[in-house]
Protein backbone atom coordinates (compact mmCIF):
# COMPACT_ATOMS: atom_id res chain seq x y z
CA UNK A 1 0.00 0.00 0.00
CA UNK A 2 2.86 2.34 0.87
CA UNK A 3 4.52 1.69 -2.50
CA UNK A 4 1.23 2.39 -4.30
CA UNK A 5 0.79 5.64 -2.39
CA UNK A 6 4.42 6.58 -3.06
CA UNK A 7 3.95 5.85 -6.79
CA UNK A 8 0.82 7.99 -6.92
CA UNK A 9 2.57 10.91 -5.20
CA UNK A 10 5.61 10.58 -7.47
CA UNK A 11 3.39 10.48 -10.58
CA UNK A 12 1.42 13.53 -9.40
CA UNK A 13 4.60 15.46 -8.55
CA UNK A 14 6.20 14.74 -11.92
CA UNK A 15 3.10 15.96 -13.75
CA UNK A 16 3.10 19.10 -11.65
CA UNK A 17 6.77 19.80 -12.37
CA UNK A 18 6.37 19.40 -16.14
CA UNK A 19 3.17 21.46 -16.15
CA UNK A 20 5.10 24.52 -15.02
CA UNK A 21 6.60 25.24 -18.46
CA UNK A 22 6.39 28.96 -19.20
CA UNK A 23 4.34 29.23 -22.36
CA UNK A 24 4.39 33.02 -22.47
CA UNK A 25 8.02 33.29 -23.53
CA UNK A 26 7.61 31.48 -26.83
CA UNK A 27 9.29 33.53 -29.54
CA UNK A 28 7.22 33.77 -32.71
CA UNK A 29 9.17 34.85 -35.78
CA UNK A 30 7.21 36.11 -38.75
CA UNK A 31 8.69 36.40 -42.22
CA UNK A 32 6.85 37.33 -45.39
CA UNK A 33 7.70 38.42 -48.89
CA UNK A 34 6.31 41.62 -50.42
CA UNK A 35 2.97 40.99 -52.11
CA UNK A 36 0.13 42.80 -53.81
CA UNK A 37 -2.58 43.33 -51.15
CA UNK A 38 -5.45 42.08 -53.33
CA UNK A 39 -3.52 39.01 -54.50
CA UNK A 40 -1.54 38.00 -57.56
CA UNK A 41 -4.62 37.45 -59.75
CA UNK A 42 -5.74 41.04 -59.10
CA UNK A 43 -2.24 42.30 -59.92
CA UNK A 44 -2.12 40.42 -63.23
CA UNK A 45 -5.64 41.59 -64.09
CA UNK A 46 -4.69 45.18 -63.33
CA UNK A 47 -1.64 45.03 -65.60
CA UNK A 48 -3.60 43.27 -68.36
CA UNK A 49 -6.47 45.80 -68.25
CA UNK A 50 -4.28 48.93 -68.05
CA UNK A 51 -1.34 48.06 -70.29
CA UNK A 52 -1.11 50.31 -73.35
CA UNK A 53 0.52 48.53 -76.28
CA UNK A 54 2.39 50.45 -78.97
CA UNK A 55 0.98 50.31 -82.51
CA UNK A 56 4.03 48.38 -83.67
CA UNK A 57 3.58 45.70 -80.98
CA UNK A 58 -0.07 45.31 -81.99
CA UNK A 59 0.82 44.95 -85.68
CA UNK A 60 3.40 42.26 -84.90
CA UNK A 61 1.16 40.47 -82.34
CA UNK A 62 3.95 40.51 -79.75
CA UNK A 63 3.75 37.73 -77.17
CA UNK A 64 6.02 36.74 -74.32
CA UNK A 65 6.80 37.60 -70.75
CA UNK A 66 8.10 40.68 -68.98
CA UNK A 67 10.06 39.93 -65.81
CA UNK A 68 10.54 42.80 -63.39
CA UNK A 69 12.68 43.06 -60.29
CA UNK A 70 11.82 45.82 -57.85
CA UNK A 71 12.16 46.88 -54.23
CA UNK A 72 9.19 47.34 -51.93
CA UNK A 73 9.97 49.87 -49.22
CA UNK A 74 8.52 49.72 -45.69
CA UNK A 75 6.01 52.43 -46.68
CA UNK A 76 4.70 50.11 -49.47
CA UNK A 77 6.22 52.17 -52.30
CA UNK A 78 7.83 50.45 -55.29
CA UNK A 79 11.35 51.61 -56.17
CA UNK A 80 14.31 50.52 -58.29
CA UNK A 81 12.20 48.67 -60.85
CA UNK A 82 14.38 46.94 -63.43
CA UNK A 83 13.30 44.92 -66.47
CA UNK A 84 15.11 41.57 -66.26
CA UNK A 85 13.68 40.24 -69.51
CA UNK A 86 11.06 41.61 -71.84
CA UNK A 87 9.43 41.63 -75.24
CA UNK A 88 10.52 45.07 -76.45
CA UNK A 89 8.50 47.55 -78.51
CA UNK A 90 8.00 49.76 -75.44
CA UNK A 91 5.86 47.16 -73.68
CA UNK A 92 8.49 46.50 -70.99
CA UNK A 93 8.60 50.17 -70.04
CA UNK A 94 4.80 50.35 -69.87
CA UNK A 95 4.64 47.39 -67.47
CA UNK A 96 7.37 49.02 -65.38
CA UNK A 97 5.40 52.31 -65.23
CA UNK A 98 2.25 50.50 -64.12
CA UNK A 99 4.02 48.62 -61.34
CA UNK A 100 5.75 51.74 -60.04
CA UNK A 101 2.36 53.39 -59.41
CA UNK A 102 1.11 50.55 -57.16
CA UNK A 103 1.44 49.93 -53.44
CA UNK A 104 2.54 46.51 -52.19
CA UNK A 105 2.46 44.96 -48.74
CA UNK A 106 6.06 45.31 -47.52
CA UNK A 107 8.31 42.41 -46.61
CA UNK A 108 8.71 41.31 -43.00
CA UNK A 109 11.84 39.66 -41.64
CA UNK A 110 12.09 38.54 -38.02
CA UNK A 111 8.97 40.55 -37.26
CA UNK A 112 10.44 43.81 -38.63
CA UNK A 113 9.09 45.56 -41.75
CA UNK A 114 11.99 46.07 -44.15
CA UNK A 115 12.78 47.06 -47.73
CA UNK A 116 12.85 43.85 -49.74
CA UNK A 117 13.41 42.95 -53.39
CA UNK A 118 10.89 40.85 -55.29
CA UNK A 119 10.36 39.66 -58.86
CA UNK A 120 7.23 39.17 -60.94
CA UNK A 121 6.75 37.80 -64.43
CA UNK A 122 3.85 39.16 -66.48
CA UNK A 123 2.47 37.35 -69.53
CA UNK A 124 2.13 39.69 -72.53
CA UNK A 125 -0.05 39.27 -75.60
CA UNK A 126 -0.51 42.30 -77.85
CA UNK A 127 -3.85 42.25 -79.62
Amino acid sequence: MKSFLFSCIFLFASCFVFAQADKQNIKVVTNSEPSFPKGDNALYSYVYMNLKYSEESKKKYIQGEVTLSFDVKPDSAVTNAVVISGVGYGVDEEVKKLIQTLKFSPGVQNGVVIKMNTMYTFPIKAH
